[in-house]
């Protein structure tokens, strides 16, 4: 059965359920649409699903899928006992624990489980113990641990944030070995071909499994270097009442396949960011879509711009859909040579203007690198540094360039590839960085491993070997008015995640 949505594009149609319900849900005001309750689904695509997904599929069975939900069972130890197949086997999963057997073995294994984190107390349970659980083996481990953890049943309370540390203490061991097995079955191994066994699959006691971006995954990691982490290191909201902008961009590599897409609903990522302008890129649409478009847009959302290449249908595509009307909108650089394949659309706002750009890739061969460093960035850089003379730039989009070490998972063996060359890095510092304009990313987190773009070849977003091509880059004059630049690499879709920045006015 199909489900008509309504987002910032509400009349697509999309295959019923939605696979991402966030905690804290924050439905805006602006938000108006037509929907019937969501079936409860599965989501089949083939990307890594969310931290969002797998909360939605646990409560689909009666199981919590946060800390409260393995309190509950330490608690009342009873409760394992009538817990059904489906519901022991996705909790062992979620806390890293084979569940494979019948369903003896698997309350066996969860009741072991349990009974080694109240004998450990706040400490979490080491890696080589949980792997060494399986479904053959717990019963006879939990006959010779019942009567000395038996006067124990009493687990002190942790602080909230003390527990939910704790329930992510047991990373997914499993990932390691199978990136071993396949190295040695498979010549495929990371963007340049190159077979690497020995990349890191966890940090900081998180699920690689459900929560990939969290690990530290960098050919040559320097010192101090950690991983982005959104659920710890974004500040606390503004204040109520603090005047403040929330933008989004995000290079969706072709709208209608995202729409299209089992257990995604871009509706829910308007409800759940509630932003106020939203960037896309890459929408591949041609310009006899786009009226049918703008007609489906969402309540609040009626501003959207959109831009399409017209020597290749089908490619490129930049947008801007916004629910604060613009003064003025214009469209490319105002060069016919680079213009006609629709990668740039320009909103001027009373304080700043805002570029949603998708610069031009290199490609295979580097074909087009001359082009994009000595036509197309000097351009843009032009064309922004003249803006910049009435009022301050944002600069946001696919800017297709990695432009430093941290900013890339394998920067020795890409040395030569289209985003990575030396050329494109010092091409990005001289026509942006150099001229006044501020990575507000790397800005807020200086030693932070963050990628936005995992390619699809390799399932780099499984292991979290990616690049950081997307950005905001701000005028220099804003630098401090930045609340927060994130990176949202749970919303899948695309080979892209989506970036935001907030912006105190």
């Amino acid at each position: 059965m199909n489900q008509v949505f309504q987002l910032g594009l509400k009349a697509f149609v999309t295959p019923a359920g939605f696979a991402v319900t966030p905690r804290n849900f924050r439905i805006g005001t602006f938000v108006s649409f037509r929907a019937m309750k969501p079936k409860r689904h599965l989501a089949s695509s083939s990307k890594p699903a969310s931290s969002f997904d797998n909360m939605e599929d646990e409560k689909d069975i009666g199981v919590e899928s946060d800390e409260a939900g393995i309190q509950s069972v330490k608690d009342n130890p009873e409760r394992i006992e009538v817990m059904t197949v489906q519901e022991l086997r996705t909790i062992l999963r979620s806390i890293g624990v084979p569940a494979k057997g019948s369903k003896r073995d698997l309350v066996s294994a969860l009741k072991v489980y349990v009974e080694k984190k109240m004998e450990v107390g706040s400490s979490h349970v080491e890696i080589e113990e949980v792997s060494s659980i399986s479904a053959e083996s717990v019963s006879v481990k939990r006959k010779a641990n019942t009567k000395s953890i038996s006067g124990e049943r009493k687990a002190k309370k942790f602080s909230h944030e003390e527990h939910a540390q704790e329930i992510y203490s047991v990373p997914e061991v499993s990932a390691l070995q199978e990136s071993k097995r396949r190295a040695k079955k498979s010549p495929i191994g990371d963007e340049t071909g190159e077979v690497d066994a020995k990349a890191p699959v966890k940090t900081d006691k998180i699920s690689v499994q459900s929560e990939p971006w969290t690990m530290l995954a960098h050919k040559k990691p320097q010192k101090g270097w950690t991983a982005y982490n959104p659920r710890t290191m974004r500040p606390p909201p503004l204040a109520e009442g603090t005047k403040s902008v929330k933008l989004l961009s995000w290079n969706v590599n072709g709208l209608r396949a995202l729409l299209k897409l089992e257990g995604f609903s871009v509706l829910q990522l308007a409800q759940r960011e509630n932003f106020d302008v939203l960037c896309l890129q890459e929408t591949k649409l041609q310009e006899k879509d786009v009226e049918s478009i703008k007609q489906c847009l969402l309540d609040g959302y009626e501003n959207s711009f959109w831009t399409c290449s017209t020597s290749k249908l089908g490619y490129s595509g930049t947008a801007i859909i916004s629910r604060i009307k613009p003064l003025s909108v214009t469209y490319g650089l105002g060069i016919s040579d680079h213009d006609s394949e629709g990668r740039l659309v320009t909103a001027e706002f009373d304080s700043f203007f805002l570029l949603s750009c998708y610069v031009p890739n290199s490609g295979d061969g580097l074909r087009r690198l001359s082009y994009r460093i000595t036509e197309w960035d000097p351009s843009l850089s032009s064309y922004v540094k003249e803006l910049e003379k009435k009022k301050p730039v944002i600069l946001t989009g696919d800017l297709n360039c990695a432009h430093q070490e941290i900013d890339i998972y394998n920067p020795a063996g890409n040395r030569r590839s289209a985003g990575f060359t030396d050329e494109e890095r010092q091409s990005f510092g001289a026509n942006f960085l150099s001229k006044g304009f501020v990575d507000t990313f790397r800005a807020q987190h200086r030693g932070v491993v963050g990628y936005t773009y995992w390619g699809y070849r390799h399932g780099g977003r499984k292991t979290n070997r990616g690049w950081r091509l997307d950005y905001f880059l701000v005028s220099e004059s804003l630098a401090d008015k930045f609340h927060d630049s994130y990176i949202l690499p749970d919303v899948t879709g695309s080979d892209h995640s989506p970036i935001g920045l907030i912006l105190k006015l």
